[in-house]
């Protein structure tokens, strides 16, 4: 294997991926990786530029920025690329009031969203909140639509905390993707429009980049 100074010529940022590889969340705001800390201290002490990407959909970023520096982690809400503000961003330029199916601790990023007469569905890692009632709820908005619009916050199948596997959005995507016989639009991870708005973020090009 080439050493790193060789694997890392031309390389001039990092994108780290947040859960399950700087920490496993859960409760009491979970635990950070084995040596992730000083791993993070060490990439922004570099002359690379480090942006955080992540799916996280259950908390604001502001909460997940909280919850990490608690962990010791050197953050800020401004390096972290998340989909729900993607997503307020697409709502708007595109003139969409959605119907919520999402984590209560991520509402806030929603606050400047109209969500009256919904004319679309967005969907998130709902947690409790995917209930039939809801579930139901946001097939009964679809289908009531000419040109349905379903967006989702990621499409993972499921992710872990430290009391084991946890079921992601990706199942209950898929669950009103057969229903209403439609395809969702994914805003996040693994969407290329998502990794490049991190890309620009830090001013590095494709080529430049390290991804972990």
């Amino acid at each position: 294997m080439a050493p790193w100074a060789e694997r890392l010529a031309g390389v001039r940022g990092v994108l780290l991926d947040i859960s399950g590889v700087l920490y496993d969340s859960g409760a009491g705001g979970g635990t950070a990786i084995a040596g992730s800390v000083e791993a993070v201290a060490r990439l922004k002490g570099s002359r690379l530029k480090v942006r955080f990407c992540t799916n996280e959909s259950q908390k604001s970023r502001a909460e997940l920025v909280g919850q990490l520096r608690r962990l010791g982690f050197d953050i800020s809400e401004r390096e972290v690329t998340a989909p729900a503000p993607a997503a307020c961003q697409i709502l708007k330029e595109r003139g969409l009031r959605p119907y919520l199916l999402i984590h209560d601790g991520v509402r806030s990023e929603f606050d400047q969203i109209d969500t009256s007469n919904p004319n679309c569905v967005v969907i998130a890692d709902a947690g409790e909140s995917f209930s039939y009632q809801n579930m139901n709820n946001a097939f009964q908005v679809l289908m009531e639509l000419e040109n349905p619009v379903l967006i989702s916050l990621g499409k993972g199948r499921y992710y872990k905390e430290t009391s084991g596997l946890m079921l992601d959005v990706g199942p209950y995507m898929k669950a009103l993707e057969y229903a209403c016989g439609i395809k969702a639009e994914v805003v996040g991870k693994p969407s290329p429009e998502f990794f490049k708005s991190a890309l620009q973020a830090i001013g590095v090009e494709a080529h430049q980049l390290l991804s972990m």
